[in-house]
C-alpha cells in the first residue's frame, strides 16, 4: 500500500477589518472587514488562483469571526469553491482587557507592558491558541489527507504555530500574508511563507 502524502495547509491572516484601519487589538473581537479588506481578498483569490503547485483547493477553513469569513466567502466565491467551513479553534488569541484599544491605550492602562512583552488578565497564552489551532489543522487533514487546504485564520494563530514549532521570531503577519503547514501523520511541520497582496516583508509584532 503505498504512503499517503501529507496534507498542505495555508494558514493565512485575514484582510483588513476596521479595528486594524483604527489601530485597535482585536482579539476575538468581531468587527468587520473594511472596502480595503474585502479588495484585498479579492487580489488574495487572484495570487491563489496561479498558484502552479496547488492543482485544486480541496477545502476552504475559517475563523468563525467575521473579518476572517467574510475574506474567506469572498476568496471562495473567486475560486469557484463555493464552500467555506467555520472552526472557532482558529479564531484570534484573545487579548484580555486590551480588546478595543490602541497601543496608546494600553501604554497609558498598562505601563511598560508592551516594552517587557507582558501581558494583560484573560489574555490567551501562546501554548493553548497553538493547541486548538493544532486540532483544526489535525481535522483538516483527516477530511481531505494528502490534499490542499487554505485556512484562513488570524496573525496571532500564525505566531503561535510558529513558536509552538519552535520558530520563535516574533514576526509580524500582515493582511493576507501567512504560512505553509504540513501535517503528516497528526504531526505537523512549517514549510514557505507567503504574501498574497503586496506587502514589505514584517519583521516585528503588531496589534492582533
Amino acid at each position: 500500500m503505498s504512503r499517503v502524502r501529507p496534507t498542505r495547509i495555508l494558514v493565512i491572516r485575514h484582510g483588513q477589518s476596521t479595528w486594524n484601519a483604527a489601530g485597535r487589538w482585536q482579539g476575538q473581537a468581531d468587527p468587520p472587514l473594511t472596502p480595503v479588506g474585502e479588495l484585498q481578498a479579492l487580489q488574495a483569490a487572484g495570487t491563489l488562483s496561479a498558484f502552479d503547485h496547488v492543482d485544486r483547493w480541496d477545502a476552504i477553513v475559517s475563523s468563525d469571526l467575521q473579518r476572517a469569513a467574510q475574506t474567506a466567502s469572498i476568496i471562495a466565491d473567486e475560486l469557484g469553491h463555493g464552500r467555506v467551513d467555520l472552526d472557532r479553534n482558529l479564531r484570534e488569541r484573545h487579548a484580555g482587557e486590551w480588546q478595543g484599544l490602541t497601543r496608546t491605550e494600553v501604554e497609558q492602562q498598562f505601563p511598560g507592558y508592551l516594552d517587557t512583552g507582558r501581558r494583560p488578565p484573560g489574555f490567551e497564552s501562546s501554548d493553548d491558541a497553538a493547541a486548538r489551532a493544532l486540532i483544526a489543522l489535525r481535522t483538516i487533514a483527516m477530511r481531505h489527507p494528502g490534499g490542499s487546504a487554505l485556512a484562513v485564520s488570524h496573525g496571532g494563530i500564525v505566531r503561535a504555530l510558529r513558536v509552538m514549532l519552535g520558530i520563535d521570531d516574533d514576526l509580524a503577519f500582515p493582511n493576507l500574508s501567512g504560512q505553509w503547514f504540513e501535517i503528516d501523520n497528526n504531526e505537523i511541520s512549517s514549510g514557505d511563507l507567503v504574501m498574497l497582496v503586496d506587502h514589505e516583508r514584517p519583521s516585528s509584532s503588531a496589534p492582533l
